[in-house]
């Protein structure tokens, strides 16, 4: 497949599908001849990896502040450790999550506010921004079916066991950063199978 994005990311509502359609891409471009790395926020590195365990763990109460702080030195170990040593050895870096989950689950779905979660993420990728972040549309609770079937979320991280009215904020996050960043993001409707979405998304990279 043809290619002009070198660092490209996968986000959306849970549920939506990321991880298989990212294992899907990294496949597509290995096959084109592509050096691919797949990484995944938070985490990519041991210390993301550490706070991604207090940052999901059910057992933990965190404040809006706390979480956000969180999640931006994840990121700028993520950065400065992987994705920017990885692009510059000529890579295509594929990541599940990025800026975009922040600003929609914590800045707009969230009590920090969005420009608070731009100010600080800002800080920690020191200017490191996507080519494209490709967004899987999906209504939350088609999601939350897909990940958890009828049985409910019992199995739910710390984040998915907040309520459907919060994930649907997280969507409308989502919809409120592709306009505010059109240039470099883009929303697919993940609703179809999964062959019917990845032909999307080859299609929006192309």
């Amino acid at each position: 497949m043809a290619l002009k994005h070198r660092f490209i990311v996968l986000d959306g509502v849970e549920g939506a599908g990321k991880s298989s359609q990212l294992a899907r891409l990294a496949n597509a471009l290995r096959d084109a001849g592509e050096d691919v790395l797949v990484t995944i926020e938070p985490g990519g590195t041991p210390v993301g990896g550490a706070i991604r365990e207090i940052l999901l763990s059910p057992a933990h109460t965190i404040t809006p502040l706390t979480e956000i702080f969180l999640f931006c030195a994840s990121r700028a170990q993520h950065c400065d450790q992987v994705i920017r040593p990885a692009l510059a050895a000529g890579q295509v870096v594929l990541c599940d999550r990025f800026s975009a989950a922040t600003f929609a689950y914590q800045g707009h779905a969230g009590e920090a506010g969005e420009e608070l979660v731009v100010r600080l993420d800002a800080e920690a990728t020191r200017g490191l921004v996507p080519d494209m972040t490709i967004i899987l549309d999906l209504p939350p609770e088609e999601g939350m079916l897909r990940k958890f079937g009828e049985e409910g979320a019992d199995a739910a991280d710390r984040i998915e066991r907040n309520a459907l009215a919060f994930h649907e904020r997280v969507r409308e996050g989502f919809h409120r950063y592709a306009a505010r960043y059109p240039d470099r993001t883009a929303i697919v409707d993940a609703s179809g199978s999964e062959d019917e979405v990845f032909a999307n998304l080859r299609r929006t990279l192309n």
